[in-house]
């Protein structure tokens, strides 16, 4: 049986057989997507076959994918697929986790080119009076995907050397009940996902469970610049008594960003990768992978999980 939309469509539903075509409106004779940048989400016109075989016409909520040209005054560091939004705190965040920026003081301010085009996809760091900053050959420049793991790296040797282990007090623990609150907690505050379905979110919590930072983004890797460029901007560097939930895998370039903040432990509602594991055990990080309540695997210095 072959199933024909002509141009103009009624409104009304239309038997065909067993097909029913549903709420296609006069005004649109193909499927088109009208992104629609607010809050990183853009509305989608789509056809959905339904479980009793009919087809409507729907609106979908999918999260927006767009560059973001990363510079230090006129020179171009990288740039990366992401979700707009909070594009500073990305910004910040990348230069901490390269190693590029130590301290609030060098950022003298953000900016957008004022003549070029796409203006919004392209943010402007210029230092502060004096500053020099020291670019290596080990950075990660090129355009960077929103799932791209250590992008264009040349060796993890550079990366270790950037940022010593973490070195933390005998009294950064956290005991299971506050862990297994992160989850569910983390959910309720990711309003994009709740929408899309398809976006990532990274966030900060003290020992006691307090949500500190929660952002999202299509890149696990940009969420959690977004979360340590925040704590960045605002001062609060090393995080040497939070914890790092991110709702993917725990990559090695999670636990490398994590390192850069300070943050001693990350956990994971999904699985780590081995080098995220051995890069853990090396750099004094805890490291917990599958935390779906009430389970949770610890794949490194366990010490700081109160199992009492």
């Amino acid at each position: 049986m072959f199933v024909r939309f002509a141009p103009v469509v009624s409104d009304k539903i239309v038997g065909t057989g067993n097909i029913k075509v549903t709420n296609f409106h006069r005004r649109h004779d193909t499927i088109a997507i009208n992104s629609v940048k607010e809050d990183g989400i853009g509305s989608g016109q789509i056809i959905r076959r339904r479980e009793d075989g009919s087809l409507e016409y729907h609106r979908d909520d999918l999260t927006i994918e767009e560059p973001l040209e990363i510079r230090i005054g006129r020179k171009t560091l990288a740039t990366t697929m992401r979700t707009p939004g909070h594009d500073e705190e990305l910004a910040a965040g990348f230069l901490v986790s390269e190693a590029i920026l130590r301290t609030r003081d060098e950022i003298d301010q953000f900016s957008r080119p004022t003549a070029a085009r796409n203006r919004e996809n392209i943010i402007t760091l210029q230092l502060a009076t004096g500053v020099k900053v020291k670019i290596g050959s080990g950075k990660r420049f090129g355009t960077i995907s929103s799932s791209c793991g250590i992008c264009g790296k040349e060796s993890i040797a550079a990366i270790r050397q950037n940022f010593p282990p973490i070195v933390s007090a005998k009294d950064v623990r956290i005991d299971i009940e506050t862990l297994l609150s992160l989850p569910p907690l983390l959910k309720k505050l990711q309003g994009e996902f709740a929408r899309t379905g398809g976006i990532h979110a990274a966030g900060t919590f003290d020992l006691h469970g307090e949500p500190k930072v929660v952002r999202e983004d299509i890149g696990r890797h940009n969420a959690v610049d977004k979360t340590i460029g925040r704590a960045f901007l605002d001062g609060q560097l090393p995080l040497d008594r939070h914890v790092l939930l991110v709702s993917g895998r725990a990559s090695f370039e999670i636990m490398q960003k994590a390192l850069s903040g300070g943050i001693p432990i990350v956990a994971s509602v999904s699985a780590p990768s081995t080098l995220a594991m051995e890069f853990a055990r090396e750099s004094n990080q805890t490291l917990i992978g599958f935390l779906r309540p009430p389970s949770f695997n610890v794949y490194s210095h366990i010490e700081r999980v109160d199992l009492s």
